[in-house]
C-alpha cells in the first residue's frame, strides 16, 4: 500500500548519543577515531587571560569546527556555521549537543588572529608525527611540487607601482636613489592584498594575483610532510632545500631520494641535494636548440678561479649576480677583433656574456644522467606525478584550496596548514 510520513514534529527526542546517528563510514566518524587534540588547550593558554573576562570558545571545539569544514569542503566560516546548525555529524564531531548554541562565525576569525599561524603549523606537524608512528611515512623518497592558488582579490584592486619611485619616496631621496639611466620598472600589486603576487602556470594564460603552495609528499602513503606558502612569483627552486630540512626534522632522518619536475631543474638545486647526500630525480632541461650562435657548452668554466674561457681562448670574468648564477662577460676589445664574432654575436652587441648557474657541475652531471635513467628512476618519477600533483588536485577539488578564502600571507598559510592536516588525517583514518 502507499505509505505516508507525518512531517509535523513539535519536538525531537533522541534516545542515546548523537554518535548512533552518524554512519560509521562517514569521514568525520572515521577521522574522529584518530584525532587527538588534548594538547591544544595548554598550547593556546598563553593567548588568554586566565582570571578575567568572559569565557571563550573551547579551543578543541573551535579546531574541530574548522577541521570539519575542511573535511566536508566548506572553507568559509559563515557557511560552515549555517551548515553546523542542521548537520548532526558536524555538531557531534565538534562536541555540541542538539540544544547547545553554536558560536558565531566571527569567533573563528578572532581565534585565528589571536593564535597566529604557528599554532596551526604545530597542528599540521603533529599529524606528520602521528603518521610516522603509524608507519605511513618511510621518509626515504620525497616528492616535491608547487601549485598556484588564486588570491581572494578582484582584478580591479590591481595597481602599477613604480619601484624606483617608491624607494626614493621612502628614503627621501637618500641612499636608495638609483642612477638616472636606470629604466623605470612597473610592479603590479593588489591594494587589498599586497602579500600576493602576479603569476601564471602557463604562457597561454594571463597572470593573476596568486599565492604558491609548496609541498613535500612522502612516497609510501602520500602523507604531506612539509608545506610552505609564498607569494605566487617565488621560484620553487628556492624552497626545496627548506622542504628537505623540515621533513628530516619531523621524520627523524634525511631522505635518500627527492623527485621533482623540470621546474626545479637548476644547478643550485642539484648541488644542494647532492651536498646533503640526496639523489635528485629531476629531469634536467634540454639545451636550447641551435640558433646559429655558439652555444654555452663550447665555453669552458673554471670553477676554482671563477673564469670562463671562450672557444677563441679569451677569458670572461664575473660581472653581476642573478638569482641562480653569475654573469660572465668578455672584454669588448677581445670580441671586436675575434674571428668568431659573426657566429658568436649579433651586429648590435659589443661583447659576449654568458650565465653560469650556481652548481654548474651538478647541472652538467644531471644532463648527462637524464639520458641514462634506469627503469627504477622512471618509476619514481612516474610516482611523483600522482603523489605530489595528486595531492594538489585532491586539495583543490575536495577541500577548497582552488582559491584563497581570506587575505594576507598568514591567513593563506593557515588555510594551507588546515588543508594539509585534513589530508593527513584522511590517510590516518584509512
Amino acid at each position: 500500500m502507499l505509505g505516508q510520513q507525518n512531517r509535523e514534529q513539535d519536538e525531537l527526542f533522541v534516545s542515546g548519543s548523537l554518535r548512533d546517528l552518524i554512519p560509521p563510514d562517514h569521514v568525520l566518524y572515521r577521522v574522529n577515531r584518530v584525532l587527538d587534540l588534548s594538547w591544544v588547550r595548554d598550547a593556546v593558554a598563553g593567548c588568554y587571560c586566565l582570571d578575567n573576562g568572559r569565557p571563550g570558545i573551547d579551543p578543541e571545539a573551535a579546531i574541530r569546527l574548522m577541521l570539519a569544514g575542511f573535511l566536508v569542503g566548506i572553507v568559509h566560516d559563515r557557511k560552515l556555521m549555517r551548515e553546523a546548525q542542521v548537520n548532526l555529524a558536524i555538531r557531534w564531531f565538534a562536541g555540541y549537543r542538539l540544544h547547545d548554541q553554536l558560536p558565531d562565525h566571527s569567533s573563528l576569525t578572532r581565534l585565528r588572529q589571536r593564535w597566529g599561524e604557528s599554532r596551526f603549523r604545530e597542528l599540521f606537524e603533529r599529524t606528520v608525527k602521528c603518521s610516522v608512528r603509524a608507519g605511513l611515512v618511510a621518509g626515504d623518497v620525497l616528492h616535491v611540487d608547487a601549485t598556484l592558488i588564486r588570491a581572494n582579490v578582484s582584478l580591479d584592486s590591481l595597481v602599477r607601482r613604480h619601484i624606483e619611485d617608491v624607494l626614493v619616496a621612502n628614503a627621501e631621496g637618500a641612499l636608495l636613489t638609483g642612477p638616472p639611466h636606470v629604466k623605470r620598472r612597473a610592479h603590479v600589486v593588489s591594494k587589498t592584498d599586497p602579500d600576493c603576487a602576479m603569476a601564471t602556470s602557463s604562457r597561454k594564460t594571463f597572470t593573476e594575483p596568486t599565492y604558491k603552495q609548496h609541498v613535500a609528499v612522502d612516497d609510501r602513503a602520500g602523507v604531506i610532510v612539509d608545506v610552505v606558502i609564498t607569494p605566487g612569483d617565488v621560484n620553487e627552486g628556492n624552497i626545496i632545500e627548506e622542504h628537505v630540512a623540515n621533513a628530516a626534522q619531523l621524520i627523524g632522518h634525511e631522505a635518500t631520494t627527492v623527485t621533482a619536475d623540470a621546474g626545479y631543474a637548476y644547478g643550485k638545486v642539484y648541488a644542494a641535494l647532492e651536498e646533503r647526500g640526496i639523489d635528485p630525480i629531476i629531469p634536467a632541461k634540454a639545451e636550447p636548440p641551435p640558433s646559429g650562435v655558439i652555444p654555452l657548452r663550447r665555453f669552458k668554466y673554471d670553477a676554482k678561479h671563477h673564469l670562463v674561457r671562450c672557444p677563441s681562448g679569451k677569458l670572461l670574468t664575473r660581472s653581476s649576480k642573478t638569482w641562480h648564477g653569475w654573469y660572465y662577460k668578455a672584454r669588448t676589445q677581445d670580441c671586436r677583433i675575434c674571428d668568431l664574432r659573426k657566429r658568436c654575436l649579433s651586429p648590435t652587441v659589443g661583447r659576449r656574456s654568458v650565465v653560469i648557474s650556481d652548481g654548474h657541475a651538478a647541472l652538467l652531471r644531471a644532463r648527462r644522467r637524464r639520458g641514462r635513467w634506469s627503469a627504477h628512476e622512471f618509476r619514481l618519477y612516474g610516482r611523483h606525478r600522482w603523489r605530489a600533483e595528486g595531492v594538489h588536485a585532491e586539495a583543490k577539488r575536495w577541500h577548497g584550496l582552488q582559491r584563497a578564502v581570506r587575505r594576507g600571507l598568514w591567513n593563506m598559510s593557515i588555510q594551507s596548514y588546515l588543508t594539509a592536516t585534513v589530508l593527513n588525517l584522511k590517510r590516518l583514518a584509512a
